[in-house]
């Protein structure tokens, strides 16, 4: 639960963006579900583009942590795997209608670049995170088997609006799996 005025209009708006849209939701909107005036956002936020920076930022933040966690949680060898689970139980809990930075780097390629580059940039640096899991499960030889993970990961979250949270997971899961026994059978 949001513990400040602040975090409130970040939280309302995260919700207003993903489930209706950055240019659909107006500050109007915003302000009256936050249950705050308009003065108390632009106290926060100085336009509507500085807040959906924020907001990206913020759920970026919360998905890397995520993914940190389970990768420091991983038994040896299964960092790749901790990975994609954690992008799972996100999709699962966060996005089951599709990636908000997908959806950001959509509505905005044409309006913002600053707003497009962030949501890239997050992008980047969930390709980063499995490069890195790649290397630790000793699995780095196998050239570009993060960006085939990447790639599988990208096209669940398209998937998982379609074919639902279950279906979408469990074959992303065996994809990846065969992916990973694919890479390790090449190291022997």
């Amino acid at each position: 639960m949001p513990t400040s005025k602040h975090d409130q209009l970040l939280a309302t708006a995260e919700q207003l963006f993903y489930e209706e849209g950055f240019h659909a939701t107006g500050i109007d909107r915003i302000v009256a579900a936050a249950g705050v005036v308009r003065m108390t956002l632009y106290n926060h936020f100085a336009s509507k583009e500085a807040l959906v920076a924020a907001v990206l930022a913020a759920r970026h933040e919360r998905f890397m942590a995520s993914l940190d966690a389970a990768a420091a949680a991983a038994s040896s060898g299964q960092a790749t795997r901790a990975l994609v689970d954690a992008h799972g139980d996100w999709l699962e809990r966060y996005s089951q209608h599709g990636c908000i930075m997908a959806k950001a780097m959509g509505e905005f390629a044409e309006h913002s670049a600053e707003i497009h580059a962030l949501a890239a940039a997050a992008k980047t640096d969930l390709l980063a995170r499995l490069e890195a899991a790649v290397a630790s499960d000793g699995l780095s030889h196998h050239a570009g088997l993060a960006r085939s993970v990447f790639l599988v990961l990208e096209g669940s979250n398209t998937a998982v609006a379609l074919l639902g949270a279950q279906t979408a997971l469990s074959d992303t899961r065996a994809v990846v799996d065969t992916l990973l026994i694919t890479a390790r059978s090449e190291t022997r």
